[in-house]
């Protein structure tokens, strides 16, 4: 039975943007597959890992006959459609278990599995807080942060990002223990104070989907799951549930010693000094003089690497370590320009931010070298 004859294209496109969460290898079968379900004028992929769900469709010109549902290898199916030609029709017909895929003279027989047992997340019911953001400022703005969180921490709350809405503010918060990293844009409408933990996968995941043009991104935030729908994509992702640390007591207030900095010299003086640091601890000693900063590493091999960089300060000596791979991280991530670095004394954390902005803030502790 044809389920669907549609241009590589038309097919490729919508499966793409929701099988970039299907991983290679699972307990379950069925998570492995994309759920594909055509009405009389539109076609549905699904998938899911069952913590994120992704969604999307297109219309079909041509009405067809009776709805259809299948599960079929998203991988196979996405490779198959990768290799053929770009200008080619495509031919989906079901039966028997089977999917076949027909395009010119080439033929290609995938396994199915049923359509019931796919495992299609709940509906969550009425929405806690929903807003509208351009899908650029909501990539700018993750961009700022994501890098914080945590991988595979025993604190699982950690391994994602705090998402707040409260009045006309959105906050994004992330950290690893090591370092944290906020920011803050403005909503045109005022919302309810809701905060929820978005888990690491669908960050990402939602980061390079995202478009950097003005066109919308909806976000709706239920008690148990956050769903974004962009364009033709649903992204809907459980929250962690756990308490998220108090990040406002982390943000220091009170620093007295700062300097600033071009991010381009810094960010180059630091990769270049990071060739020679110790790979395991990647560590990197500031040494702050008047109007002098000496940036240095060193390995246990004895080698060493030295920077200096003029910067006006007229304060009391300075030497700290930091992670140089924390500091390369948030000045790969935020816009060209200065930079300000701001101290406390050589057992306190840095906090890094955007001279003018008080959108950014950025908190790193410091390390024994």
């Amino acid at each position: 039975m044809k389920l669907v004859q549609l241009p590589r294209d038309e097919l490729l496109k919508p499966l793409q943007a929701v099988t970039g969460i299907v991983e290679r290898r699972h307990t379950l079968p069925i998570l492995s597959n994309v759920l594909i379900e055509r009405t009389a004028d539109t076609l549905r992929f699904v998938a899911t890992d069952l913590e994120l769900q992704i969604a999307t469709s297109c219309g079909l010109e041509k009405k067809s006959g009776d709805p259809q549902a299948i599960t079929v290898s998203a991988r196979k199916l996405v490779d198959i459609l990768r290799a053929l030609p770009e200008e080619g029709e495509v031919s989906l017909e079901t039966g028997s278990n089977r999917l076949q895929v027909k395009a010119g003279k080439s033929r290609f027989n995938l396994q199915t599995l049923p359509s019931a047992d796919f495992p299609a997340l709940a509906d969550p019911g009425s929405p806690q807080s929903r807003f509208t953001i351009s899908q650029g400022a909501a990539r700018r703005l993750l961009a700022l942060v994501q890098y914080a969180m945590a991988q595979q921490d025993i604190r699982y709350y950690l391994n994602g990002l705090l998402l707040v809405t409260d009045g006309t503010q959105l906050r994004v918060v992330a950290t690893d223990g090591h370092r944290l990293s906020y920011a803050v844009t403005e909503l045109a409408e005022s919302q309810d104070k809701v905060e929820v933990i978005l888990p690491r996968k669908a960050i990402i995941e939602l980061t390079r989907q995202l478009t950097e043009g003005d066109e919308p991104l909806e976000v709706s935030i239920y008690p148990n799951q956050v769903k974004f729908r962009f364009g033709e994509v649903d992204l809907t992702t459980k929250v962690i549930d756990g308490k998220f640390p108090d990040y406002q007591r982390v943000i220091p207030t009170n620093y007295e010693k700062e300097i600033t900095l071009d991010r381009d010299e810094l960010q180059r003086a630091l990769q270049r000094a990071a060739i020679l640091s110790n790979e395991k601890f990647r560590g990197v000693r500031w040494m702050l003089t008047k109007d002098s900063l000496r940036i240095s590493c060193s390995n246990n091999e004895q080698e060493e690497a030295q920077e200096e960089l003029e910067v006006q300060f007229g304060g009391d000596p300075l030497d700290v370590g930091f992670n140089v791979t924390y500091l390369l991280d948030v000045l790969n991530n935020i816009p060209p320009g200065n930079v300000v670095c701001s101290f406390g004394d050589a057992n306190s954390s840095m906090l890094v931010t955007l001279p003018g902005r008080d959108d950014f803030r950025y908190v790193v502790m410091p390390m024994r070298i």
